[in-house]
């Protein structure tokens, strides 16, 4: 490709500075460190950038190796949306499982549990915590990764979660601004509209965000969707209304937006991300998130050509770009600044789980989060090596389909034997040739949304009324089966703590 613009001026390093980009590999590839030595602050990392701690640890030594006020970002809420744990699912609950509990101090001691091991693998900022209330139960994207659907109680747990992951030194990002809970559409794959009235947004999406600014989370993320009432033309990312006028003069926040990921359909596919980056900073946005997909050099320089361009051409006023480069080049001075106090200790060191005090909590909050209920047949616990059939929706692009999740492993290391077979239509028949004579537990995740899984649910029940069911969704359909489990979430420790339920060893 042809670029605009070289060297290192002042403005072509603000362009650079607002971006937020991803890129391949689990070491830096040489056009990155290129590219922060001229002005990059800021680098996302995804699953495909991590295989262990120690290795993440390298990574993030060799960035600031080139400069050492880098923002490393990572996409880490927990639960069902883990990058440091990509291959083996969380060691933490997600914020679902956090709000069915309803403590506090336990959501801010696992948010500070996850922001340890994010500071000693060299991670400073976090794109999280989700503070979106899930009033519609057919969300596809949100669902689990919210505290659930009570405004109030989605406020207190989203400022512990602040709470906790600033408190090691760990810069939070409250997203999706201004609520990405009542809607039916994923913007990943398109744009999703929110068409209620001012009062209900003030009543309800805006709550915990409100609570998020006056806790001091650093930074907040916008959402793609279009919200009605607040702008009828442009997605609340493009917004000035929104994130000029909402966020920053009414909410009167002070510190960095961050932008989605402009590859998302929501905006990519109507303004394109070059447009829609430019549109973002001029709304008020001061970074630019880009990676999830797109992950190359050549989407970094043709994004820092856009915002130079828009600025010559008289679109994009310089004194924007370089605010947002100045709130960009603070919060890492913030980060910088914690990690010079030693908010952690030496990078890469005891970042498994079971290596430090505290590092145990997620699986105390995954056991609280469990509600077991008994149907009308008998139970005994299951003490032979089961059956385990897993009823698989398609992934949303959030959670991604890399990570592990269900309760067939930790069964197999409680039940020796144990086998598993995952089922994307009912195939009651299929199960209940696979099965045999083993009890059989059937996993499902949102059964609510797929009447597919009710089906199949209803099959298995009439021929094996002994069947074990365990949510590992949203709890929104009744309990069935003749033990039901809801786990609240699929994370790695929420199978451990169904899988203790199961055989009969769990609380």
């Amino acid at each position: 490709m042809t670029t605009l613009v070289h060297g290192s001026d002042t403005l072509t390093r603000d362009a650079l500075t607002v971006l937020q980009p991803g890129f391949v590999g689990t070491t830096a590839p040489d056009w990155l460190l290129r590219r922060i030595g001229e002005g990059l602050s800021s680098v996302g990392l995804f699953g495909r950038n991590i295989v262990a701690p120690e290795q993440l640890a390298a990574l993030t030594a060799q960035l600031r190796a080139e400069r050492d006020d880098v923002l490393v970002a990572i996409d880490e809420e927990g639960g069902d949306v883990t990058r440091l744990e990509v291959k083996q699912g969380s060691s933490f609950p997600g914020n679902y499982a956090l709000g069915s509990v309803d403590d506090v101090e336990l959501t801010r001691a696992v948010a500070r549990e996850l922001g340890r091991r994010l500071v000693q693998c060299g991670v400073d900022l976090n794109w999280a915590p989700s503070a979106d209330v899930n009033s519609n139960a057919e969300n596809p994207v949100i669902g689990v990764r919210s505290f659930g659907p009570d405004p109030d109680l989605v406020a207190r747990h989203t400022v512990a979660y602040v709470d906790g992951l600033q408190g090691v030194g760990v810069a939070a990002c409250t997203k999706h601004f201004p609520g990405h809970g009542d809607t039916n559409v994923d913007s990943h794959d398109a744009l999703p509209r929110i068409d209620v009235d001012l009062a209900t947004l003030h009543a309800r999406e805006l709550v915990p965000f409100r609570a998020a600014v006056a806790a001091g989370t650093k930074a907040v993320m916008s959402a793609h969707i279009l919200l009605s009432a607040l702008d009828p033309h442009r997605p609340a990312t493009l917004s000035p209304q929104i994130l000029t006028g909402l966020l920053r003069q009414e909410l009167g926040f002070e510190g960095l937006i961050v932008t989605d990921g402009m590859e998302m359909q929501a905006v990519a596919a109507t303004y394109g991300i070059e447009r829609g980056s430019v549109l973002a900073i001029a709304a008020g946005a001061d970074a630019i998130c880009v990676g999830g997909g797109l992950c190359d050099e050549d989407t970094v320089l043709r994004l820092r050509d856009a915002l130079v361009t828009a600025v010559r051409t008289g679109e994009l006023p310089e004194e924007r770009l370089a605010d947002a480069a100045a709130r960009v080049r603070a919060l890492a001075a913030w980060t910088q600044a914690h990690r010079a106090r030693g908010a952690g200790s030496v990078p890469g060191a005891a970042v498994q789980e079971g290596t430090a005090p505290g590092a145990d909590i997620g699986l105390v909050a995954a056991r609280r989060a469990l509600r077991v209920t008994r149907g009308q047949h008998p139970h005994t616990p299951v003490t032979d090596a089961p059956y385990v059939a897993s009823f698989t929706p398609v992934a949303n692009f959030a959670v991604g389909d890399e990570t592990p999740w269900g309760i067939a492993a930790e069964l197999q290391r409680l039940l020796p034997g144990t086998e598993t077979g995952s089922y994307d239509e009912p195939s009651v028949d299929a199960v209940l040739a696979a099965a045999g004579e083993r009890r059989i537990v059937a996993v499902v995740r949102d059964a609510h949304r797929h009447p597919w899984m009710t089906e199949a649910l209803d099959g298995l029940l009439a021929a094996r009324p002994d069947t074990v069911v365990v949510e590992m969704g949203l709890n929104e359909a009744e309990p069935r089966g003749a033990l039901h489990i809801a786990t609240h979430g699929a994370a790695r420790v929420c199978g451990r703590a169904a899988a203790e339920a199961v055989v009969g060893t769990g609380a």
